[in-house]
């Protein structure tokens, strides 16, 4: 199993809630309000004055066979406006409960 770790700008939010529908990934945890920068050319996303935007956030568990549909769904995402900013993350999961 892989866990994907979806970070995104909450203009995204639909498209990234329909993407995991498309895909047939129903658990996940969704996060809002979260902050932060991009690590290459993104903006500050803190909620305040200078910096208005905020993130959200998806955490998912797939099996391994969906990790790659799901991650080049991000990076489709992402070309479609780079300057919204989605990013994606994915690492094994050894074991759950």
């Amino acid at each position: 199993m892989k866990s994907v770790m979806i970070v995104f700008n909450q203009a995204n939010t639909e498209r990234v809630e329909y993407m995991l529908d498309v895909l047939g990934i129903r658990g996940f945890t969704f996060f809002e309000q979260v902050q932060g920068c991009g690590s290459k050319t993104g903006d500050p996303r803190r909620g305040t004055h200078t910096w208005p935007e905020m993130n959200s956030c998806v955490i998912t568990v797939v099996p391994d066979e969906k990790e790659d549909a799901l991650l080049e769904a991000v990076r489709k995402l992402d070309m479609r406006n780079e300057e919204v900013g989605v990013r994606a993350f994915s690492w094994t999961i050894e074991k759950t409960i």
